[in-house]
């Protein structure tokens, strides 16, 4: 009889651990509030619907916002994750340290910007020095890069004075010089695509992940607006003369130069959903997605074949 007792209490025992839910936060439950570079919206929202999917206690509630308002959130610990194209700072590091935090920035992706223009424009390749003539407002006339072009004045869009598109070119072309008279800002990617569309002369400045999903309707119906420009870096060793489009094996061998790294930041605690959800988008269905995407994964993701005799 003590016999039959002991082996039911042991089934009871292991039948209420197998049951037992965490309360409150942990890796995989809990609730925490995430900003994402609106370049990334696209990849986000197919992100979390798997992680939702497969973390059901979880939940990552998420703004889409310019970068610099991201930092900003960040800061002022409003958000406590973020998906953004820059780690970050020393500065910004001791000010969470002075505050009793640890944060990560961890790098999940490489993507580029992509340069579009109206699809009536003939002028769709375009050399890095021409680039960087462009931005640095040298190159204020389509005729000044073929004498035949129709395009007229060069007026150049970004999506936010505040995007990591705009910080981008600024660090990577003007060095601290201010933009030239010719560029300005509207609110978001896809109001750039949709400027781009209705005037000829403008060439926009855009994430590729908004065109690179061959498989994504907003994606494809995007591209269908607009070209994709070619950009010739002459410093390539193989084929220096050959123009580059942002694709996917161009961003990875770097033969496309508007290359930029992608990170997820934690603020919360090491043992929060925070770090979970930084671990899926790092592990393989996160990388995975990343690569469907058109961008390049961090961790190259893998499939393991089994092989039949």
């Amino acid at each position: 009889m003590k016999t039959h007792f002991f082996i039911s209490l042991f089934f009871l025992t292991l039948s209420a651990c197998q049951n037992y839910q965490p309360k409150g936060d942990s890796m995989t439950s809990g609730t925490i509030k995430a900003g994402i570079d609106e370049s990334y919206t696209l990849m986000m929202q197919s992100e979390l619907d798997v992680y939702h999917a497969d973390y059901p206690n979880a939940r990552i509630n998420s703004v889409y916002k310019p970068e610099g308002e991201i930092i900003e959130d960040l800061l002022n610990d409003s958000i406590q994750a973020a998906v953004i194209t820059r780690a970050l700072t020393e500065e910004e590091l001791i000010f969470f340290r002075n505050k009793q935090k640890l944060p990560e920035s961890s790098r999940i992706a490489t993507d580029g910007i992509a340069l579009i223009v109206n699809p009536q424009n003939a002028d769709t390749v375009l050399t890095l020095e021409q680039v960087n003539a462009l931005f640095s407002g040298g190159l204020k006339r389509w005729d000044m890069i073929r004498s035949e072009s129709q395009g007229g004045d060069i007026r150049i869009v970004f999506d936010n004075n505040k995007s990591s598109n705009a910080r981008y070119i600024s660090e990577r072309f003007l060095k601290g010089a201010p933009f030239p008279e010719n560029c300005f800002a509207v609110h978001s990617n896809e109001e750039v695509i949709e400027y781009v569309t209705q005037n000829r002369g403008a060439v926009g400045v855009i994430s590729v992940g908004w065109i690179s999903d061959r498989e994504d309707s907003t994606s494809q119906a995007f591209l269908r607006k607009v070209k994709v420009v070619g950009i010739i870096d002459a410093t390539n060793a193989d084929k220096p003369g050959m123009a580059r489009k942002p694709y996917q094996a161009y961003i990875y061998d770097q033969t496309y130069p508007l290359r930029r790294d992608v990170y997820a930041i934690r603020t919360s605690s090491k043992t929060s959903v925070g770090t979970g959800f930084v671990s899926f988008l790092r592990g393989d269905k996160g990388q995975l997605i990343i690569h469907k995407m058109g961008m390049v994964a961090e961790q190259a993701p893998t499939r393991v074949i089994k092989m039949v005799d």
